[in-house]
C-alpha cells in the first residue's frame, strides 16, 4: 500500500469535530493498509490523526523539526520519527517519503505544506496525487480564489487541476487510490 502524507492543524484549541475528522482519517488510512506520514506532532488534529491510525493498527512516520521537539510536541510513539533542522527541510522530507498527499482543514502551516507540494507538482518535480478534503465547504473560499487565479492566467488550468477536491475522507482516499494504480 501507499505512504500517504496528511496535512492538518496542530492547534490545541480546535472544535471537537475537527479532532474527530482527523482521528477518523487516521483510522481509515490504517484500515486501508496505508502508512501515515505526518508532521510528527502529537497535538491538535495531528495528534488525533496519528492516534487514530495507531488505534486501527496503522504504521506512522512523523517528520518534525528540532524546534518543535524542543517544545515537547513530538509524536514519540511514531513507528519512525525523523527530526529535521528546519520547517523547510521537514517539507522536503515529507514529500520524499510520501506517495500521495491529503489535506484536511487547517491554518497557515497546513496551507504552507499544501502549497509547497502543489507548487512542486506544477513544476513537474513530482507526480504524486494531491487531494484536498473540503469538509463542510471549509476550503470553498480558497478554491474560489484559486479559480480566479486561473481565470486571470496567474495559474494554468493544468496546474489548478493537479489538486483535486472532495468533501469526504473516504472519497479522498478512493481518489488517491485510483490515481496510484
Amino acid at each position: 500500500m501507499a505512504a500517504i502524507c496528511v496535512f492538518c492543524a496542530s492547534s490545541r484549541t480546535l472544535d471537537k469535530r475537527w479532532l474527530d475528522l482527523a482521528g477518523d482519517t487516521g483510522a481509515e488510512l490504517a484500515r486501508r493498509g496505508h502508512t501515515l506520514v505526518s508532521g510528527g506532532g502529537c497535538v491538535g488534529m495531528m495528534g488525533a490523526l496519528v492516534d487514530g491510525a495507531r488505534a486501527a493498527g496503522g504504521r506512522t512516520i512523523g517528520v518534525i523539526p528540532q524546534a518543535l521537539v524542543d517544545l515537547e510536541v513530538a509524536d514519540l510513539a511514531s513507528d519512525e520519527l525523523v527530526v529535521t533542522e528546519s520547517m523547510a527541510s521537514r517539507k522536503v522530507l515529507m514529500i520524499e517519503k510520501s506517495d500521495a498527499f491529503l489535506t484536511l482543514p487547517g491554518g497557515l502551516g497546513t496551507l504552507d505544506e499544501l502549497f509547497e507540494v502543489w507548487t512542486t507538482a506544477t513544476l513537474a518535480l513530482h507526480r504524486k496525487p494531491m487531494v484536498l478534503v473540503d469538509t463542510d465547504g471549509f476550503y470553498g473560499p480558497l478554491l474560489a480564489w484559486l479559480g480566479n487565479l486561473t481565470e486571470q492566467t496567474f495559474l494554468k488550468p493544468a496546474g489548478f487541476d493537479l489538486l483535486r477536491s472532495v468533501d469526504t475522507v473516504p472519497g479522498a482516499l478512493d481518489l488517491i487510490e485510483s490515481q496510484l494504480t
